[in-house]
Order: structure tokens, then sequence, then C-alpha cells
């Protein structure tokens, strides 16, 4: 997984801070944008915005509906994703850059872990 969304996609996400150990984005789009395919590490996404997202890779695709104020874990993941609601998106990600100490945390993870 090496496909940088601020590479990928610089209309999108920017870095609102960085050091050794974590990368902040923030992540604004608005309804009907699409990010191409992109990757990220073990992260928390916190949901300034209610928002409704379609997230797909390898042929599998996810519909994502949550409210503004969420804070949630995103496993590492590579996906493309589509804004499919009638609202701006804004979230902050907080990447970690440590690796997970389970090499197995969720392989075929696609979206936010529910809980």
């Amino acid at each position: 997984m090496n496909q940088d969304p601020v590479a990928t996609n610089p209309e999108l996400y920017r870095v609102v801070f960085e050091n050794e150990r974590v990368r902040v984005l923030e992540y604004l789009d608005r309804p009907g944008d699409k990010t191409v395919t992109h990757s990220h590490p073990d992260s928390v996404m916190v949901t300034l915005s209610s928002f409704r997202r379609r997230l797909s890779a390898d042929g599998r695709e996810v519909d994502v509906e949550l409210p503004a104020g969420l804070a949630r874990w995103l496993p590492a993941q590579s996906h493309s994703g589509e804004n499919t609601g009638d609202a701006d998106t804004h979230a902050i990600f907080v990447e970690l850059k440590e690796p997970s100490p389970d090499s197995t945390s969720a392989p075929d993870a696609l979206g936010p872990a529910s809980g």
C-alpha cells in the first residue's frame, strides 16, 4: 500500500500536521466527487460533517453513512471512494506511522470499523 492520498487526490486531501509518529490529513469533498485508488495505514478517522460514501476495492463495494462528531478506527486499506450524499464530506485522518503489532490486523478491510 503505497498510494499516498495526498499525491493521488491532492485536491481533496491535505496534510495539516506531521511528525515521526503520526500524520494528520484533512479531507474535504462535494457531492459527486470521487477519489482514485489510494491507501491509508492504520488510522483514526474523525467525521467533522455527516456524510454518505461508497468505497470500492478489489471488486467489492461498501456504502458508508456516518454522522458528524464520530471517531472511528480505520484499519490499513486501499480503496477509492465517491461522495454519494447531498452534502460535503469533511473529515480528519490521524495516520499512524508505526506498524501494527499484529501484521494480520485486517487484510481485507474496506471502510471504517463498526466499533
